[in-house]
């Protein structure tokens, strides 16, 4: 018994095999999760089974790398055990894992010892990804930029990525366009084209939003915007340029291209042609003229006098025009339009007499190709006989668009085959522009100026001179007189086409000078700072600063001189209004005639209204005077305060523009500012009855229109003043007009009425009346002289009376003390009075001499040593005058006018 047990004691002899493990195992974990399936299953196996302890696994042991797993026995029987993560696995750190696993049994008792380990086994675990994260995209924005009409098969790239570790779910497998209703398609790589042609013209941006999704099929968390901007077709043109340039009046010259430049398309060019044309053939007579009358505007031009105008204004005085037909709407343009079936007869009393050798036939004419195959001749002018027979004396005609001047002498004047039609063949005539013909007759040469530009005939044909007879003739206009040869006398040659300006001036011709000043267009072309141009660059004007044409062999040149093209206008008050631009460019390339076709540029300038004056007149309305300085030679002066001012209404930031802050802007009142122009005439006419020749007259004397560019004329109705001059000329002038009276008895009183205009009637200013009442030695002391209405404009002027007393004390007393001084005065002013009436008369009746300016007063001078004025200082206040008294030695000076006046004031 005692050896048994002794035996069965000994360890060493009961574990005598190691466990059995597979020799690799593959395993895979969901992160997140924390059991590991492997293939094949964890199990050990003990051939010492089934002894307690040897046969049992007690434990698996991994070893290396510090893997986060760790092994669990779960049956030591069986040994079956579990592989368990220690923590959370992540994929997206690390995928997989390689480890050594070894399996340990119990030993040989229940304290382990003698425990033996199986061999090494390999365990690789493989981490499964779980579809955790959303495709984000690399770029915040993605841009692109397109050309128009093109179809790409990729404009760009989009590209999104996916943190999840697995090719599953970190792939991107998918891409959408989120923005409906686009011309744009992606596939599934991201890339973005165009389903359709893209317009620059139609849209020229867009912005659409792309989405992605992984594997899995999940979406991105935030769209990505995609900017695709359409540029247009690179065409070779000029860019940057307005089609409206505004132009405020007044503002001098505005550049109508200061961003434009040419787009070659990287082209070489060896030089650049520009032509900029300013279209103004429906402004006035083909541009910005001024509008002023004919007479004014020779006068301004320095034009010789003397002339007759054959198509003025229908007046009274001027009736033969009243039949025919003018154009409206014209800026006071006076245009009298032709159609074939007007013609006016000039009277007698109008027409120039003995054309000498020398004279001037000018007119501005408008006229287009005649209908028919056969055109007949179309007359402008036409001085023919008035009966019995059908002779042309001289006549100015179109035939064929052919301009012919006939001059048929007499014999009287000359006996010889002489030159007798002179004919022309210019575009011009038939181009249904305006143009400014004048003929110039030094016969036998005469010579043609259009638009400022001479032209001699290209034919000359010679003639008879017309024999003498005493038949009348009859000068007409837009026909030909036919008074003979014919049933009834009619005209015939009718004109078609427009007219202004017809004059003739017999015994001169006119200068060059003043041929180019008649016609000057006030608006053109300007190029700005003519220095900076470079020396590259070429320019050329026409006569009338319409088209301006560009050469240069260098783009940039090109587009800097471009750039500093300008309009100007230099009128006042110019035509509002749209005036056409257009630009022609030319480009030639190296060793080619032209290589880039440039489109033409068509743009407008609109010419802005400009503000309208208001022209007023005021001054003293009521006058008196006796009826002794109507009969003196020099008469009296009718409008010796008038003054003449005009107004503009402006805006207030129109006011204040260009001023600092806290100051105004004008010292007149809000809104209203006082401007300085020209007039062109003023009228004094007679209110009532014409005066009468015989004993009445209206003058000014011609020296007070020397040095101003004025002149006058006078009839029974009244006296008109004209010529483009300023308004303080205007003024001066009208201070001078005098009223004679050569027996005023029985009359009482004369009105006038004056007006004034700037621009031939378009600007008016209002209508001043004048009452003249003629004071009669018989009539009473207590008619009122000088008696002024105050005008808006005229700012009165307060003077107090203030005399002092013999021995210089000032009397201060009480009310009723004045009372009696003021009495007293009265009663010696009225003595004065009576003497100081009977002295003018007296002194009249000697012939005394009047000053020819009407700037003084008749004064009355009376000897009187003692005489002495005493007024107590009252605060007297005279409006619109002041008297005035004075001792100076032994003489009083008083101006019986203002005394008179100033009784009425009292």
């Amino acid at each position: 018994m005692k050896e048994c047990s002794f035996y069965l004691g000994v360890v060493p002899f009961l574990n005598k095999h190691k466990p059995w493990i597979e020799t690799s195992y593959h395993g895979v974990i969901t992160e997140n999760m924390d059991t590991v399936l492997l293939d094949p299953p964890l199990v050990a196996l003990d051939k010492d089974a089934p002894v307690p302890y040897a046969g049992e696994i007690c434990a698996f042991k991994i070893h290396g790398q510090e893997a986060p797993f760790e092994a669990e026995v779960l049956n030591r029987t069986s040994g079956e055990g579990v592989l368990r993560a220690r923590g959370p696995v992540d994929c997206e750190q690390q995928k997989e894992y390689t480890f050594i696993i070894q399996a340990y049994d119990c030993g040989a008792g229940p304290n382990g010892a003698g425990w033996k380990k199986s061999h090494k086994a390999v365990v690789h675990v493989q981490v499964d990804d779980v579809n955790e994260f959303s495709p984000v995209f690399r770029e915040p924005v993605y841009r692109a930029t397109v050309t128009e009409g093109k179809i790409y098969d990729s404009i760009l790239q989009v590209e999104a990525w996916d943190q999840d570790c697995s090719p599953q779910y970190s792939q991107i497998c998918n891409y959408e366009i989120v923005t409906q209703d686009t011309p744009f398609a992606i596939d599934r790589n991201g890339n973005i084209r165009n389903t359709e042609r893209l317009s620059f013209d139609k849209q020229q941006h867009y912005k659409i939003m792309v989405t992605a999704y992984d594997c899995g099929q999940k979406r991105a968390t935030e769209s990505v915007p995609v900017h695709i901007d359409v540029k247009p077709v690179c065409k070779p043109g000029w860019q940057g340029w307005n089609k409206r340039v505004d132009y405020e009046p007044g503002t001098g010259s505005k550049q109508l291209f200061p961003k434009m430049h040419l787009e070659t398309c990287d082209g070489p060019l060896s030089s650049v042609r520009a032509m900029v044309e300013l279209q103004t053939s429906h402004i006035g007579k083909g541009c910005d003229r001024e509008t002023y009358s004919e007479k004014s505007l020779q006068k301004l031009c320095g034009a010789a006098s003397g002339s007759t105008d054959l198509l003025p204004a229908p007046s009274a005085s001027t009736n033969w025009t009243a039949s025919l037909l003018t154009d409206s709407g014209r800026d006071s343009d006076l245009i009298f339009r032709f159609d074939g079936r007007q013609a006016a007869n000039i009277p007698e009393r109008v027409v120039p007499q003995n054309l000498t050798d020398q004279f001037t036939i000018a007119t501005w004419m408008k006229h287009g190709p005649s209908p028919g195959l056969r055109a007949e001749k179309e007359t402008l002018l036409c001085n023919s006989d008035k009966t019995e027979m059908n002779r042309h004396h001289y006549s100015l005609y179109v035939h064929n668009c052919r301009l012919v001047f006939l001059l048929r002498r007499d014999f009287t004047q000359m006996d010889t085959f002489r030159p007798a039609e002179f004919h022309w063949k210019l575009e011009q005539i038939c181009d249904k522009e305006w143009h400014y013909y004048v003929i110039n007759v030094e016969f036998p040469a005469v010579t043609l100026f259009v638009d400022g530009v001479t032209y001699e005939p290209y034919l000359v044909t010679d003639d008879w001179p017309i024999h003498p007879s005493q038949i009348d003739v009859q000068l007409t206009v837009g026909a030909c007189w036919q008074g003979g040869e014919v049933t009834t006398p009619r005209f015939t040659q009718y004109f078609r086409g427009s007219l202004s300006g017809l004059t003739i001036r017999p015994g001169k011709i006119e200068t060059q000078k003043v041929i180019s000043c008649l016609q000057a267009c006030k608006e053109g072309l300007d190029i700005n700072s003519l220095e900076s141009l470079g020396k590259g660059i070429k320019f050329h004007f026409n006569p009338a600063q319409s088209v301006l044409v560009m050469e240069g062999d260098d783009l940039e040149s090109i587009n800097t001189a471009m750039a500093k093209v300008s309009y100007i206008n230099s009128r006042q008050f110019p035509t509002p209004g749209l005036r056409r631009l257009r630009v022609t460019t030319t480009v030639q390339c190296f060793g080619e005639d032209t290589c880039i076709s440039i489109p033409d540029i068509k743009a407008v300038v609109m010419v802005l209204p400009p503000s309208e004056p208001r022209i007023t007149i005021a001054g003293v309305e009521r006058v008196t005077w006796p009826a002794a300085e109507l009969r003196t030679a020099t008469g009296v002066t009718l409008f010796k305060d008038i003054r003449i001012i005009s107004t503009v209404t402006k805006s207030d930031n129109a006011f204040s523009s260009g001023t600092t802050a806290g100051t105004p802007s004008q010292s007149h009142r809000s809104g209203v500012l006082e401007v300085m122009h020209n007039l062109d005439y003023c009228d004094v006419l007679v209110i009532g009855e014409e005066l009468n020749p015989e004993h009445e007259s209206l003058e000014i004397h011609h020296s007070s229109l020397l040095g101003k560019h004025l002149d006058a004329t006078n009839s029974t109705s009244g006296i008109s003043i004209y010529g483009v001059d300023s308004m303080a000329h205007y003024e001066q002038a009208i201070r001078q007009v005098r009223y004679h009276n050569w027996r005023p008895a029985g009359l009482s009183e004369r009105k006038f009425r004056l007006s004034c205009s700037e621009l031939n009637g378009r600007y008016t200013s209002n209508e001043f009346n004048l009452e003249v009442r003629i004071l009669h030695s018989s009539e009473a002391v207590e008619h009122v002289n000088h008696l002024a209405v105050q005008s808006q404009y005229m700012r009165p002027v307060h003077h107090p009376l203030v005399v002092h007393t013999v021995n210089s004390d000032h009397i201060a007393g009480t009310p009723p003390a004045a009372t009696v001084v003021i009495v007293m005065c009265i009663a010696t002013l009225v003595a004065i009075v009576v003497l100081g009436i009977y002295r003018i008369h007296t002194t009249h009746q000697e012939g005394t001499k009047g000053d020819e300016d009407g700037g003084k007063e008749p004064e009355m001078d009376w000897d009187d040593s003692t005489l002495t004025i005493t007024v107590n200082p009252m605060e007297l206040y005279l409006q619109n005058t002041s008297l005035l008294i004075s001792v100076v030695g032994r003489k009083l000076h008083i101006s019986i006018f203002d005394v008179l006046n100033f009784f009425d004031i009292i």
